[in-house]
């Protein structure tokens, strides 16, 4: 499919929502204060683009590219990853809320989350090796069959990662979040 190719351009305070993200290739655009909630963005492409407090809560993104996306201060709530087009797929945010989000199934190797809310966010038979969970709110996130060899956990909270149905080698966790792994086997710490 050839998409128009739409480039080095600024969206600021764009309704989504009524008049439909025109189908394209963004290439270094920035989008900020745009509302996607619920809207269909399937089969677009965005290349090194940056969202700035936007709202994608459950936008369908069926066969969406990101290629090196910063997402900052985002609303992602509902959002099933999955759907994107896996292909060259590198993303990162910061201070977002991805709760209820699921990267199931994926491959996200070296993705970084700082400071961002990820409620029952599913990691289920995900590969996250590499990945950075900086001061990350993982409160009832599901991590089962989950790769997360050499990631960094060590300033995420409110984690339950059963050691014994992940891969946890050379992944990082500091003395005062290891409660988080420990918690499955009802081992008490004080």
């Amino acid at each position: 499919m050839n998409l128009p190719l739409i480039d080095s351009q600024n969206f600021n305070h764009q309704d989504y929502t009524k008049n439909r993200l025109p189908k394209a290739e963004y290439s270094y655009c920035s989008f900020t204060n745009c509302n996607f909630e619920h809207s269909d963005i399937s089969n677009t492409i965005f290349l090194e683009c940056e969202f700035h407090d936007c709202n994608f809560s459950n936008a369908n993104l069926k066969h969406v590219t990101f290629n090196d996306v910063i997402f900052t201060s985002c609303k992602l709530v509902g959002v099933n990853f999955k759907d994107c087009n896996d292909f060259l797929m590198a993303f990162s945010f910061k201070d977002c809320n991805l709760s209820l989000s699921s990267f199931s199934e994926m491959t996200i190797n070296k993705t970084l989350f700082s400071s961002c809310n990820m409620h029952q966010v599913d990691f289920s038979f995900t590969e996250a090796k590499s990945c950075q969970f900086i001061k990350c709110d993982l409160k009832k996130a599901l991590f089962d069959n989950t790769n997360l060899e050499q990631s960094d956990l060590s300033t995420a909270f409110n984690f339950d990662i059963d050691p014994s149905s992940n891969h946890l080698k050379s992944a990082l966790f500091s003395k005062d979040n290891l409660f988080g792994l420990l918690r499955t086997f009802n081992i008490k710490v004080k």
